[in-house]
């Protein structure tokens, strides 16, 4: 953007607060980043996770990275630059939802660590918690629900993260979930760490 039409932005202050929000929630919100390798579980368990946070009447919404490529970021490809931008647009619009006082469910392959350090510096380390769904290559080649890593070793598709593209596995993640347990008990285990942190009040996950 021109540096000139940059000087007209002003920031708008709202009337309604992230804290007036979240007081009229009965809870806080966070942003709730899934990081893992393709077929790991990262959407299933974010989607079973907001399934029990919906019938408790907590307010969040899930972003997977598939449905976000398909719209805002449909323009770019898988190249590192491309990559780059999709998850600071993601970041982005995670920033919005975390004023509008919910809790934002973030599956996104994101295979690089300075990547989800910029999103954690972006969004501040309070808001930020990020969860590695550790599942074995194997196990998520052999799931392979959308055939991408057939079509991977078979050269069909280039740049795909495991097979022709590194991912950066998380030293030290705010939670580190494994991937081949059952959906409802990595829900739980998310569930008492968000009420741990005083995030939610305590809920019931039957």
């Amino acid at each position: 953007m021109n540096d000139n039409f940059k000087k007209n932005i002003i920031w708008q202050k709202h009337s309604i607060t992230r804290a007036k929000r979240e007081k009229k929630n009965a809870h806080k919100s966070i942003a709730v980043w899934f990081t893992g390798l393709s077929g790991s579980g990262k959407s299933s368990i974010a989607n079973f996770l907001e399934k029990i946070l919906f019938k408790n009447g907590i307010n969040s919404y899930l972003l997977d990275g598939d449905n976000i490529r398909s719209g805002l970021c449909s323009d770019l490809s898988f190249s590192v630059i491309d990559r780059e931008e999709n998850i600071r647009r993601i970041g982005e619009v995670v920033k919005i939802m975390l004023d509008a006082g919910i809790i934002i469910l973030v599956s996104v392959i994101s295979p690089y660590k300075y990547q989800r350090e910029m999103i954690r510096q972006m969004l501040g380390k309070k808001n930020f918690l990020e969860i590695f769904v550790d599942t074995p290559i194997s196990i998520c080649e052999s799931r392979d629900p959308k055939k991408l890593y057939k079509q991977a070793r078979t050269g069909k598709i280039s740049d795909f993260t495991g097979v022709q593209s590194v991912y950066e596995i998380p030293q030290n993640p705010d939670v580190l979930l494994n991937g081949t347990d059952l959906l409802e008990d990595n829900s739980k285990k998310l569930i008492k760490i968000l009420y741990d942190r005083s995030i939610i009040p305590f809920l019931r996950t039957n």
